[in-house]
């Protein structure tokens, strides 16, 4: 008994600060299992009482989470069993002030994965705008957010961008979005007239809802048209450009029945012919 008492507390020196003895390193493996363990208890009993959605989002943070508890555990067991931590920090310590100045950007992004995370600001399906680039969203992970564009392309964003740019949600109050289309007619053109024309184009598209209902507004006196915004909702959002490139076409071929002019810039040159004497 005493022998095995005295292999457990054998002491096996790496350097001058790192000395490790098999109960050390079987305390160790005991809190690495312990760890575990009670992690993936938690998972169970949380993933139990989330949704789809939100089940895809804990998975996310929960690596982050799981990271963490894991370096925190070993840290203290070091310190427990006699590694001095602060020494081994202290005599790395240029290392990981270059390791952090590196891994800055990650890091941030980390945070701000977390932080999206936990506010719910984007889901899975919504469509955003961010520096000028529209997607729907896919797929949201600690450090980046996939989103596919318009065109089929895959857009993926750092997530610190969120939190450093300004972001739309096109869909966070729900699906539908309002949308506008300017246009301009002569001043000889009958406004009311016009107003309808607009306003039956718009109600005659298919994904145009009819509630609330398109409207036209005389927007401004142009130095060439009349300018006229027409005001409509629709639910798919993402199809936006289509479906208002659609209610245009509609427009210059009801116009072209209708004969109303859509103008074009137009310049007045006067020439003036100086005395020769001048």
């Amino acid at each position: 008994m005493e022998r095995l008492i005295e292999l457990f507390n054998y002491q096996l020196t790496f350097g001058s600060s790192i000395r490790l003895t098999p109960k050390g390193i079987l305390a160790i493996i005991f809190a690495f299992v312990l760890t575990r363990f009670l992690l993936g208890l938690m998972r169970r009993i949380l993933v139990k009482t989330l949704s789809e959605e939100a089940k895809t989002r804990f998975k996310s943070l929960f690596v982050f989470i799981n990271s963490f508890v894991y370096l925190v555990v070993i840290l203290i067991t070091l310190d427990n069993i006699g590694i001095k931590v602060t020494t081994i920090f202290a005599a790395s310590a240029a290392l990981l002030v270059g390791v952090g100045l590196a891994l800055q950007s990650f890091i941030q992004d980390i945070i701000s994965g977390v932080f999206m995370i936990g506010d719910q600001a984007i889901n899975v399906g919504d469509i955003i705008e961010v520096e000028g680039q529209v997607g729907k969203v896919k797929q949201i992970t600690l450090r980046t957010t996939r989103a596919v564009t318009r065109d089929n392309k895959v857009l993926i964003i750092p997530n610190h961008k969120f939190l450093t740019s300004v972001l739309y949600n096109w869909t966070e109050n729900g699906v539908l979005t309002q949308e506008i289309i300017s246009i301009g007619v002569a001043y000889n053109s009958p406004v009311d007239q016009v107003k309808s024309i607009l306003i039956d184009v718009c109600v005659q598209h298919p994904k145009v809802v009819k509630f609330p209902e398109p409207r036209v507004l005389l927007d401004d006196f142009g130095d060439n048209a009349l300018e006229f915004k027409l005001f409509f909702s629709i639910r798919e959002s993402f199809q936006a450009n289509a479906i208002k490139s659609d209610i245009r076409y509609a427009i210059v071929n009801a116009f072209a029945q209708a004969k109303i002019e859509i103008p074009f810039p137009q310049r007045v040159v006067t020439f003036v012919n100086k005395p020769e004497n001048e």
